[in-house]
């Protein structure tokens, strides 16, 4: 490309603004013809749709113009590079652009993606302006340089009890082996070496490890593991810098248990180091993108059932129980939220495809797998704020039982940030009580989730989508669709309730755990 030529070894930006799909050439990836509809989830699972596959193959050569470029040159292997020019994608459309297609070129070059309804939105125009954020000018050494990278690579290096398996996130493979290169790959495995492109503070990498000690070979008493990460980057102020993370941790050798007394190994986990020191929140994110990494390949089906006989695998090994018995199964504070996590994984954009497209479930999966825990546990199990004059604002349950009339809610998915009018609470402001003097609580009321919604919104990227709605209007689906549907159209209710129903069939977070307890506690 031009830019290749220019300027071959200095970090730039490639900012495409789209409003539609390509139509022509060989990145077209919808007919002229107005009769022709862009592809849907349907088309791609029956492979009825013939643009789709050269366009992908289009797109990717380009992430490698070495490779592009000697690809009409015989016995030309030229070895995988990282990429010093970044590719953005800003898509404002209420159809698809074709960003489905275009996602390993984003993914291969650290690119960011913005996708929204118009250019006229402040998801656009805000997100655009947060690319080019600075450091603040008191920070040392990077004051008041922009806060990007480029040409950023990783190579992880550990000690010989444990291999690299892989690593999900935006990176491509380097083609580095060694001897801590895992056959067991996971994501983008077979190297221990990947390059990022394009990186920012926010960047977050997911790395997998496999354990290579037999298991009935103990380790020494007080044998340490090493992991290295070695960070390399071009600076947005032109220099090269190489960044050493060591991190070094205890092996903990488990019990062996007598032949046949499988009980005796489960009753030595119980205070074993390994359980005490579970991170709940990091394993679940984790397991959310191997799971999004899994849907580029297989039927969402099959993953929904892979997450599954995980969850249980789990449970089974790590939970007290008595077996064949339900009633018993207890999981201590440090696993007490995981089945929580995964329920709501289950249920979110990332593994449902009913009312999204192609280009949104695509927009969706690729930002869960570059953020950072906190902002993917986010969008795994939203956060839910009650409002009510009854006191301060208290985390709510993220339930259908939280909804009341004379509350406000503030849900927060990452996405789209709700804020959310109980029927009287909507009644009363359509009076307008807030106006009035001796109703300043009622306005301080109304007042109190905006200021909040707009914190969040403030440091986040790409902003969410800001949405104001009532109780029983259309907008409000933003927020049912993200409960619990503890109650449904289908639960046996007495007349005078008073309980908001989700009208779903999906089953409520209770009767996933009921099933959960049932197939863990089988011997």
């Amino acid at each position: 490309s031009l830019l290749n030529l220019a300027v071959p070894r200095r970090g730039a930006r490639i900012m495409l603004f789209t409003g539609g799909p390509c139509t022509s050439g060989p990145g077209a990836v919808v007919s002229r013809l107005k009769e022709e509809d862009m592809r849907s989830h349907a088309d791609l699972a029956k492979k009825a749709e013939p643009l789709h596959k050269p366009a992908c193959e289009f797109y990717a050569s380009l992430a490698r113009p070495h490779s592009a470029a000697n690809s009409g040159k015989k016995n030309s292997a030229p070895a995988p590079q990282t990429s010093y020019h970044v590719v953005d994608i800003f898509a404002c459309s209420l159809d698809q652009v074709g960003l489905l297609e275009m996602r390993e070129l984003v993914e291969a070059t650290g690119g960011l993606t913005v996708l929204g309804d118009s250019f006229g939105q402040s998801v656009f125009k805000e997100s655009l302006r947060r690319v080019f954020t600075r450091y603040p000018d008191d920070v040392p050494q990077d004051g008041g340089t922009m806060t990007m990278a480029f040409a950023a690579s990783m190579e992880v290096l550990t000690s010989r009890e444990f291999k690299v398996s892989g690593a999900i996130g935006p990176v491509t493979s380097l083609n580095k082996h060694g001897p801590n290169v895992s056959d067991l790959e996971v994501g983008k495995g077979g190297t221990n070496a990947w390059s990022l492109g394009g990186i920012d503070p926010g960047t977050t990498i997911a790395v997998y490890f496999d354990i290579t000690n037999p298991g009935n070979t103990p380790l020494p008493e007080g044998k340490r593991r090493y992991v290295q990460f070695l960070t390399k980057y071009q600076h947005a102020n032109g220099r090269t810098r190489l960044r050493a993370t060591t991190l070094c941790g205890p092996w903990h050798n488990p019990p062996k248990a007598p032949d046949g007394q499988q009980g005796a190994a489960n009753a030595g986990m119980a205070h074993s180091p390994v359980k005490m020191s579970f991170d709940q929140e990091a394993a679940a994110v984790l397991s959310a993108r191997m799971a999004v990494y899994q849907t580029e390949t297989d039927d969402v089906g099959d993953v929904l059932r892979w997450v599954d006989r995980s969850l249980i695998r789990l449970c089974s090994k790590f939970a007290e129980y008595n077996a064949d018995d339900p009633s018993s199964f207890r999981l201590t504070p440090e696993f007490s939220l995981y089945p929580q996590f995964m329920f709501h994984l289950r249920r979110s954009q990332f593994l449902q495809l009913f009312n999204s497209s192609p280009d949104e479930a695509c927009y969706y999966r690729y930002i869960l797998t570059r953020e950072n825990t906190t902002n993917s546990l986010v969008m795994i199990q939203p956060t839910l704020l009650s409002y009510s004059f009854n006191g301060p604002p208290q985390a709510a349950l993220l339930d259908s039982e939280s909804v009341r009339p004379d509350t406000i809610l503030l849900l927060d998915t990452f996405f789209h940030v709700v804020v959310f009018h109980g029927e009287t609470v909507a009644a009363w402001r359509e009076q307008r009580y807030h106006e009035q003097e001796e109703h300043a609580s009622f306005r301080a009321l109304l007042e109190a989730p905006q200021s909040d919604a707009q914190l969040i919104m403030d440091s986040r990227f790409p902003v969410p989508r800001y949405i104001v709605c009532d109780q029983h209007k259309s907008e409000a689906r933003f927020l049912m669709a993200k409960l619990n549907p503890s109650v449904t159209h289908n639960s046996n209710l007495d007349g005078g309730t008073s309980v908001t129903q989700v009208n779903t069939d999906d089953v409520s977070l209770r009767v996933f755990m009921e099933h959960l307890m049932k197939l863990a506690v089988q011997p």
